[in-house]
């Protein structure tokens, strides 16, 4: 094998230091990334500032539409609202969750353009190959991310259709309790134990909003079977009619109370029910009231109330009857009596008597001869 010499590789050189386009070079390199960097952090405060001009404009519709409801219904503070009419406690519930709501998609979508805008500044060639990766997050999306488009998506329904609002009471099937907070994805619920539920928006299916428009109190008094049941619920009414009247809780009753009547009868107690119609948010507090009354009432008419279990329609026997106790009462339709049928009877002559002659005036008869 024949070996064949190398050539000896000639050495690096060094670079010199006196060379002026080297330093030109390096100048523009320092210069292009200074400018960069002043444009990532004008992007940035920009951004900033963009951000802090929306929120302020939001908050200041927000303000302003609750300042107006509170304006309208002559009160200084919100909680005070919960006297006003309806309508406005809703508007002012759901404007500031659309607020809340709003701030959070500003921040994202500033926080996104700020992101794309930096990214253009540093490597101004990735974004041509993000074509690619558009495609690719868009199937990410359409697979892995569908709950949370769906989430978003429910979110903003639920909110733009008023169906929850923050401070509302709500039943969603998975959580019960009072609505804290509201985002384009989750809803928190802190409930009466105060446990903090976060909820998916994309797991509601249902909800039940114990604060809007109004509530009812329903009360099934048991009593004996012996008792006067005119009595026991005219001494209901009065009672109920009295609180109506008192002026601590007069505002958070909506309508005159009605007794429905007996509702059920047992052989161990009778059941008269008794209904008020409140405001949402007061239904709790007035049956609470309304029961201590009733008991007073009961104690000083001097009746005994029957010792059971537990009395209490549920189901289609507790809401069988929606708008009340005193259904329209008509007279009722007249019944002509069905006629006799006719029987046919042969008619009957009487048979006249034949009158006796008389001779004479001594009142002797004699027959007449043929």
């Amino acid at each position: 094998m024949i070996g064949v010499p190398l050539e000896p590789t000639a050495p690096a050189e060094a670079p010199d230091l006196m060379d002026v386009e080297l330093w030109q070079d390096v100048g523009a390199f320092f210069v292009k990334a200074g400018w960069n960097l002043l444009a990532v952090a004008g992007i940035i405060v920009g951004a900033v500032i963009v951000v802090w001009i929306l929120r302020f404009v939001i908050h200041r519709v927000v303000s302003r539409i609750v300042n107006g409801a509170k304006n309208k219904a002559n009160v200084d503070d919100t909680q005070a609202l919960e006297r006003s009419p309806l309508a406005s406690v809703r508007l002012v519930q759901r404007t500031r969750t659309l607020g809340s709501i709003l701030s959070n998609i500003v921040n994202v979508t500033v926080v996104i353009i700020a992101l794309l805008l930096t990214i253009n500044i540093l490597a101004p060639t990735a974004l041509g190959s993000l074509t690619l990766l558009t495609a690719a997050i868009g199937a990410g999306l359409g697979f892995g991310a569908q709950n949370i488009v769906k989430d978003v998506l429910n979110g903003i329904f639920i909110v733009a259709e008023d169906q929850v609002g923050i401070g509302d009471v709500v039943d969603l099937g998975l959580a019960t309790g009072i609505v804290e907070y509201v985002s384009v994805r989750v809803t928190h619920v802190r409930d009466v134990n105060g446990t903090l539920w976060y909820v998916r928006n994309g797991e509601i299916t249902r909800i039940g909003n114990l604060s809007q428009g109004w509530s009812r109190v329903i009360l099934d008094l048991s009593v004996a079977t012996d008792s006067d049941i005119a009595e026991v619920e005219q001494a209901m009414l009065d009672t109920a009619k009295a609180l109506a009247k008192d002026p601590k809780w007069r505002t958070r009753i909506l309508e005159q109370p009605e007794v429905w009547g007996l509702e059920s009868i047992s052989g161990d107690a009778l059941v008269i029910r008794l209904v008020m119609k409140t405001r949402a948010n007061a239904k709790d507090d007035v049956a609470r009231e309304l029961r201590m009354r009733l008991k007073h009432t009961i104690d000083e008419m001097g009746i005994t109330l029957p010792a059971l279990t537990a009395v209490m329609p549920t189901g289609l026997e507790g809401a069988q009857r929606v708008r009340g106790a005193n259904p329209p009462k008509t007279r009722p339709t007249p019944v002509s009596p069905a006629p006799e049928r006719a029987v046919w009877k042969p008619k009957r002559t009487p048979k006249k008597p034949s009158k006796p002659s008389t001779d004479g005036e001594d009142g002797s008869t004699t027959e007449g001869s043929p």
